[in-house]
């Protein structure tokens, strides 16, 4: 009977092992992943998505826009297409095109 408990007991401490080994290996997948993330966004940070070249921060109508300083392509941030067109059907298609008109300037 001790070696069946003995038994019992190597199992369990075997399960304990590979429950540990997997938590081990999830975090470090986690980690990996968010280091790969990081990364990814250090080389991309305020490049244009169109031509890779710098962007800058302007401000246009109130709102901080980001424009390409070579292609002119502009990044809006969430809600900022709202913020700059506003809720008035009347007034969309004016302020898209003094939107971009004024990147066009640049």
């Amino acid at each position: 009977m001790s070696s069946d408990k003995n038994q019992q007991e190597e199992d369990y401490f075997r399960k304990q092992d590979q429950e540990k080994l997997r938590a081990m290996r999830e975090e470090a997948a986690r980690k990996k992943a968010d280091e790969a993330e990081a990364e990814l966004r250090k080389l991309h940070h305020f490049k244009c998505g169109k031509c890779g070249h710098d962007m800058s921060t302007q401000i246009f109508k109130g709102i901080e826009i980001e424009a390409c300083s070579n292609c002119g392509a502009v990044l809006l941030d969430p809600g900022e297409l709202e913020q700059l067109v506003g809720e008035d059907e009347g007034n969309r298609i004016k302020a898209l095109a003094d939107f971009f008109n004024f990147t066009r300037k640049k």
